[in-house]
């Protein structure tokens, strides 16, 4: 009889989305997102497992993989209750055999669910350490510049590891390689001051009246499967409602403008955040002496459209442009038989794809 292929399952449980990657054969076969504002409970993370379990009936007889972020939500005290939390749920939701439930814990391995009270530090805000380091298995050198609903990692590698030393989401604010900064869920007062609008550079609203998903919604780069959170005003996602919030960000109403001129603001916020982003990459090349000429910029998550734009800001000045991949066609193994569309969501869910092919690695 053939042997049965091997089947695992990526998990990346973050704060907002739970993010999946059924693994067979070593392949890329599926990848899926759900929402699940975890800050409002457990019972969403929940709620996207037994999505899951629907999904993916073979989840029962899978090897489990996990990373998260999910930590840092305000249902728990401190991070170290939230990964024991999201830790436990897991181990009482999963309907997995016994030794079936791995975490990873970066530099610390990988560890059961029985451990993870030990090794909580190591397992936090890790999900970014998995997708540069399976990166750096493909590509010589380069950075992974992974840009999600909310946060931006700015990753470099080389030599088949990850360069940076910082572990933790505090050290990496400070070296530049972790922006928070999205495409989807970051409140557009945080991404500039002044805007230049009309012939007049003027201050913006400090409130939270748009997001992101504003700018890239109405510029038509933001795909609808990645919009999944409530407008800022709980009001719909037409392009009327959305030039309204916009509107709202300097003092105006929709009628005050023409759908032309509420564009152009919302590219000038989108330039905003595009050279906000790439100066820090500039600064994470910098530090690490990689050139346009042998770095590889791998691009992941659902603001990947923006990369080509941050590493031409980044490389302002040099003679050679950077090189381009993208994690979901080039990094990840995508199965041939998977479904259309496969690829584009590996790229989305990178660090569920990481993980898994990590963990089959480290335990072939």
């Amino acid at each position: 009889m053939p042997t049965p292929e091997r089947t695992t399952i990526g998990w990346d449980i973050g704060g907002a989305h739970v993010k999946a990657c059924l693994l067979q054969g070593g392949k890329v076969v599926d990848v899926a997102q759900w929402g699940c504002p975890l800050w409002q409970g457990l019972d969403h993370l929940v709620q996207a497992l037994q999505a899951a379990h629907a999904r993916w009936p073979v989840l029962d007889a899978a090897q489990h993989a996990v990373t998260m972020t999910g930590e840092m939500v305000d249902l728990f005290p401190d991070r170290e209750a939230g990964v024991r939390g999201i830790a436990a749920a897991l181990a009482a939701k999963l309907p997995a055999r016994p030794g079936a439930l791995h975490f990873f814990a970066g530099d610390a391995g990988w560890c059961a669910a029985a451990d993870v009270a030990r090794h909580w530090e190591h397992i936090a805000s890790a999900n970014w350490l998995a997708t540069a380091r399976h990166a750096a298995l493909v590509f010589p050198q380069g950075v992974l510049v992974d840009i999600g609903s909310t946060t931006t990692d700015l990753i470099a590698f080389g030599n088949e590891r990850v360069l940076t030393t910082s572990r933790t989401d505090a050290e990496r604010l400070v070296s530049g390689e972790l922006a928070y900064h999205g495409v989807v869920r970051t409140p557009m007062c945080a991404l500039t001051q002044r805007i230049e609008w009309r012939g007049h550079a003027r201050h913006v609203m400090n409130e939270f009246f748009a997001t992101t998903a504003d700018v890239y919604r109405l510029c038509g780069e933001l795909d609808p499967a990645h919009d999944l959170y409530p407008s800022a005003d709980n009001a719909a996602k037409t392009l009327p409602a959305t030039r309204q919030r916009l509107a709202r960000m300097v003092g105006l109403d929709e009628r005050d403008a023409s759908a032309e001129e509420w564009l152009e603001l919302a590219q000038a916020w989108r330039t905003a955040q595009v050279e906000a982003i790439g100066s820090q990459l500039r600064r994470v090349l910098a530090a690490h002496a990689l050139s346009s000429r042998e770095a590889v910029i791998v691009s992941a998550g659902c603001g990947a459209f923006l990369v080509p734009e941050l590493a031409a800001v980044a490389a302002t000045g040099a003679s050679t442009p950077h090189r381009f991949a993208a994690y979901g066609n080039d990094v990840a193994n995508v199965a041939p038989h998977a479904a259309a569309g496969t690829a584009t969501w590996a790229q989305v869910c990178a660090p569920s794809v990481a993980v898994a092919a990590l963990f089959e690695r480290e335990h072939d």
